[in-house]
């Protein structure tokens, strides 16, 4: 009897310190992702105030969707419409993002994050908030932006 008890407790013991163990595990490898796709989404923003087109595209799935401006365009329609004058607006006013917050479930992230930007473009004062999502799609080759949505409005004074 007094057998039987010991081994019980140490069966609960080992499989408590084992759990723990994963947790702390899955728990590491959680804050390695949320860093890698918080790298991604810098890198995004890195290489439209740079105006590298090609580091912009690279960083997009193959799939990617972009929505802005009340429309969805595919990565190849963004490239060839928006993604020059999202280069143009991010070289020419400065915005100031806010913090990324990520969630990562499994292969998916999703990144959120606000903006303030100032500046003039074109001759016209811009003074607006903004908020990003982005979704990402971790693939062989590491973390890749599957859609953008932005929206943002006038600051109110």
């Amino acid at each position: 009897m007094k057998t039987t008890t010991l081994v019980v407790i140490m069966a609960t013991a080992l499989a408590t310190s084992s759990s723990g163990a994963i947790a702390q595990h899955e728990g590491h490898a959680a804050m390695v992702d949320s860093s890698a796709v918080a790298s991604v989404v810098t890198k995004y923003h890195e290489a439209l105030t740079s105006g590298d087109s090609a580091a912009v595209l690279a960083l997009l799935s193959e799939d990617a969707v972009i929505l802005e401006s009340g429309g969805v365009e595919t990565r190849a329609e963004y490239r060839s419409n928006h993604l020059p004058g999202d280069i143009a607006f991010a070289k020419a006013v400065r915005s100031q993002r806010g913090s990324v917050l990520v969630r990562v479930r499994g292969d998916v992230a999703w990144a959120s994050s606000t903006s303030t930007t100032q500046g003039e473009m074109n001759g016209r004062a811009i003074n607006s908030s903004g908020a990003e999502l982005m979704v990402l799609v971790r693939t062989p080759g590491g973390w890749k932006i599957s859609a953008i949505h932005w929206s943002s409005r006038a600051r109110r004074p």
